[in-house]
């Protein structure tokens, strides 16, 4: 028997309350309310949406807005959408103190994100994000900062 949690359509779903950097809490423990799951919002209120989680320090729930604007883009644009999403977990690895998860998903959401520089979509600075990405890992590399000191992403200049 199936006892996995599923929502109306029937597809699994995890209900548990989570913690503000997307860490699942006991049954019954108050947690960070999340996104709504499958939501399909502009290209401008979802990086609008994700940048407000971003600067309230919550990563997690940033990547949740990004990965339904990946599931949902037109086929040219699903790796921008898709390697924002791994920014997003990028940082929540880093916040999480999982430097090296942290370190592989930023590698692979630069690459995503690197052929958007020439020309970026829907006021995204994709140029910043690539030196963040940079900043970011050579503060890794160095030991610089401490990983709750590391700033996170700005989506628009």
């Amino acid at each position: 028997m199936d006892r996995r949690e599923r929502d109306s359509a029937g597809r699994p779903r995890n209900a548990r309350p989570r913690d503000g950097l997307g860490r699942p809490l006991a049954r019954g423990m108050a947690g960070v309310p999340r996104a709504p799951e499958g939501l399909v919002r502009t290209p401008a209120d979802t990086v609008d949406e994700a940048q407000r989680l971003f600067d309230a320090g919550l990563p997690f729930h940033a990547h949740e807005v990004l990965e339904d604007a990946w599931k949902s883009a037109p086929e040219a644009e699903r790796p921008l959408w898709q390697g924002l999403a791994q920014l997003a977990v990028g940082f929540t690895h880093l916040r999480r103190g999982n430097r090296v998860g942290a370190g592989s998903l930023l590698v692979r959401g630069r690459d995503r994100i690197r052929p958007y520089a020439a020309d970026p979509p829907h006021g995204l600075d994709i140029a910043g994000l690539l030196a963040w990405v940079e900043a970011v890992r050579g503060a890794l590399e160095d030991a610089l900062m401490s990983d709750a000191d590391l700033p996170g992403p700005r989506l628009r200049r």
